[in-house]
């Protein structure tokens, strides 16, 4: 029994020196990333077997972006071959009063051109434990959309556990009504929802009204439950000081219970990827068996630590997860 997550890998370039500008630079460093294939190399790094399907042209960059995920032992046989470009995303790398910023340069990448039945979902599926989709895939093309309900579908007929990330890019949707009409069709089929008291105020117009983001992040997540009639909800809660540090928790709503992580103070390296690492290692936990409150504690420990981590993948061990969420914070020297 393994895990599936389906949605563009694409090229991502950054500043070689990170605290460089885009415009201002000469010397980008190159990986593959993306929401659903950074979920894929996480649980593949904590040790689990997972599949990711995308498309890539048939060309070096393709060949580059399967060995990358091949590294991270994820499964790639399904992965599809065509199309006339790879997408690509250049990250800009923000500090202190500097925001980090995004430039997407993927109209008529590969997987927007995917064909009707080219992803058989009955064979893919089959077998497996959990789909992860994310709310960034369907915003590609009309095919996109349709194929990422189809999976949630196909998925939920036999008897595998759909995971959905509500990821809302403002840049790529042209109206939040737009989102909303998609997202309620793959959320019809999901068992477990993430996201943020953010995406729900950005999406469906819901805004809480505690005093403070956990406060705000324990009642948008009840609303949610309630509106779209998912049994398990997991947010990420981030408190903004700076672009360089943070706090971060997380909240799951399981059992008609909210559980509540420790609040952990960052300095961040980078922080793209974060949610992912959470999404992977909510997954993780709860394919261990382990309690709700450990499930959302250990969560919390990897979406911290991802912040301490260039570039998109989380390549953080159980065991040093493990170490954060038992408190050990301080970053003294492993001997």
């Amino acid at each position: 029994m393994s895990f599936i997550t389906f949605g563009e890998t694409m090229l991502r370039l950054t500043p070689s020196n990170s605290a460089s500008k885009i415009k201002s630079s000469r010397l980008f460093q190159a990986n593959y990333a993306g929401s659903e294939s950074n979920v894929a190399s996480s649980l593949g790094v904590l040790g689990n077997e997972v599949s990711h399907i995308t498309k890539f042209p048939n060309n070096q960059l393709g060949d580059a972006a399967i060995a990358s995920l091949q590294s991270y032992g994820i499964d790639t046989k399904h992965i599809s071959r065509g199309g006339s470009r790879i997408g690509t995303y250049f990250i800009e790398i923000g500090s202190s009063i500097r925001p980090s910023s995004v430039v997407y340069d993927r109209a008529n990448s590969a997987i927007s051109e995917i064909k009707p039945n080219e992803f058989d979902w009955e064979e893919i599926l089959e077998n497996k434990k959990w789909l992860f989709l994310s709310g960034i895939t369907p915003v590609l093309s009309k095919q996109c959309a349709y194929e990422t309900i189809k999976a949630a579908k196909v998925a939920q007929q036999k008897g595998v556990k759909v995971c959905f990330d509500m990821n809302y890019r403002r840049s790529l949707w042209k109206d939040p009504s737009d989102a909303r009409k998609i997202f309620d069709q793959i959320i019809e089929h999901t068992d477990l929802l993430f996201g943020n008291e953010g995406v729900l105020k950005d999406v469906y117009d819901l805004k809480p009204t505690g005093d403070t983001i956990l406060d705000k992040t324990i009642e948008a997540s009840t609303v949610a439950a309630e509106k779209f009639g998912v049994k398990q909800l997991a947010f990420t809660v981030r408190e903004h000081n700076s672009a360089s540090t943070n706090k971060v928790s997380a909240v799951l709503l399981s059992n008609n219970k909210h559980h509540i992580s420790d609040t952990i103070d960052i300095s961040i390296t980078d922080r793209f990827g974060a949610g992912d690492a959470f999404a992977a290692a909510t997954l993780h936990a709860i394919n261990s068996g382990w309690d709700d409150k450990k499930v959302i504690d250990f969560a919390a420990a990897a979406f911290a630590l991802k912040h301490t981590i260039q570039g998109d993948q989380h390549t953080s061990s159980e065991k040093e997860i493990l170490s954060i969420m038992e408190g050990k914070t301080g970053g003294h020297v492993l001997r």
